[in-house]
């Protein structure tokens, strides 16, 4: 069965949404919050994971569904590797995150050899009992 892991925000932002690893760290940056040494490593692992994994249009574009949420393959262990680096950078400047797994992550809207994203279940249909509890 295939396993998921998630990064993201211990709070939700402003529109309820829980942002990712990567968005909480692009975050610190455009604020102007990150040391000279974290915004030169920043901008670094940003373009290593640029030329390395793709930013799904069908998932982010301007016709995809909003709320869709990334999710990587626990097996994909080099962009683990790589977001542990922006965790370590997190935590540095006491930006709470949590860690979720998941064997269903939601409606999968795209998927790579290193992630899904997927639109998390929200919706009666998703509810997974059959007896429905008030």
């Amino acid at each position: 069965m295939q396993r998921f892991v998630r990064f993201q925000s211990a709070v939700p932002n402003r529109n309820g949404r829980f942002p990712g690893v990567f968005a909480l760290a692009n975050g610190l940056a455009h604020d102007g919050m990150l040391q000279p040494e974290d915004e030169v490593w920043w901008r670094a692992a940003n373009d290593r994971a640029n030329s390395l994994y793709d930013a799904p249009a069908e998932a982010y574009g301007p016709y995809a569904p909003p709320g869709g949420r990334s999710w990587f393959k626990t097996e994909a262990h080099d962009i683990l590797a790589l977001a542990a680096g922006y965790l370590d950078l997190l935590d540095r400047y006491d930006v709470p995150w949590h860690e979720v797994r998941t064997t269903h992550p939601g409606t999968i809207l795209y998927e790579d050899p290193v992630q899904v994203v997927a639109l998390p279940f929200t919706h009666a249909q998703s509810w997974p009992f059959t007896r429905q509890s008030s």
